[in-house]
């Protein structure tokens, strides 16, 4: 049941989930969150999560990230350097630290690997730079708004240089407009590193834009729908990608298999 670290020559597949099952006591007794999950993510895709609320898709990604333990099954993480860290996640709550500054807060994880001062230095200064924060980096959280917070989130992620960057909702407590944004710098950060990413989302759309393949989870408990192949060019532009017709036609697909889940999800719900 626990997770394994392997360095394989061949660098194609960062992550094995293999019959992963989750139960959780509780006053009731035995609650199943997941139910053998199977799937291979590959190294340098962008693979979205996504299903109805209470399926699993947090518990699975904290599985990944070693904060949760499964009850069943084998997690095993391919780790090709061990100078960086294998994953980092970033959490759907704004997590920047408030007590740090913009600066300390993107620079936190390399001091924490005691990276040499001018190095860090270097490199938070050019995440600053590349998320768009530049003339902020004395301000604390407490002075930013929600979506330059989560900014500094993501950029202590990517300078942190993780093999695997882990993603619970990020945007979805943004204003429209704000995340739209947020989407588009994501994804321009991404197509330039090409890290590992596994990305939950409840929006078929953010999943489509930003993904290379999308899982798809059923109510609960959580066990794998389908996964969908989304062949959409790259470098992808969000004005552009939703005035593709082949967006509609994926949205379509995707909607279809998951309004029965989302259906079964609310009658639990009521029960």
């Amino acid at each position: 049941m626990a997770t394994s670290l392997v360095n394989p020559e061949k660098r194609h597949v960062s992550i094995q989930v293999k019959n992963i099952s989750k139960r959780f006591k509780t006053r009731k007794g035995i609650t199943e969150a997941l139910t053998d999950i199977s799937v291979d993510v590959k190294e340098g895709e962008f693979f979205c999560i996504v299903g109805p609320s209470g399926c699993g898709k947090t518990t699975l990604l904290r599985i990944l990230a070693g904060l949760e333990e499964q009850t069943d099954g084998e997690v095993i993480l391919s780790w090709q350097d061990r100078q960086r860290p294998l994953s980092t996640m970033v959490f759907q709550e704004q997590s920047a630290y408030p007590w740090l500054t913009v600066e300390q807060n993107v620079e936190y994880g390399l001091r924490l690997r005691k990276v040499p001062k001018s190095i860090r230095r270097q490199v938070t200064r050019d995440w600053i730079e590349m998320v768009g924060l530049q003339g902020f980096e004395h301000h604390y959280p407490g002075q930013l708004s929600g979506g330059m917070k989560q900014r500094v989130a993501i950029a202590r992620a990517f300078a942190n240089d993780p093999e695997i960057l882990l993603m619970d909702e990020p945007f979805v407590n943004l204003d429209e407009q704000t995340k739209i944004i947020m989407q588009q710098e994501l994804i321009h950060l991404w197509e330039a590193n090409r890290k590992t990413v596994v990305f939950i989302t409840h929006s078929i759309d953010e999943a489509i834009m930003m993904g290379d393949r999308i899982m798809m989870l059923t109510a609960h408990p959580g066990r794998v729908k389908r996964l969908f192949d989304i062949d959409l060019p790259r470098p992808r532009n969000i004005a552009e990608i939703r005035a593709n017709p082949h967006f509609a036609e994926l949205f379509t697909d995707i909607w279809a298999l998951l309004k029965s889940e989302v259906e079964l999800a609310r009658r639990q719900d009521a029960n």
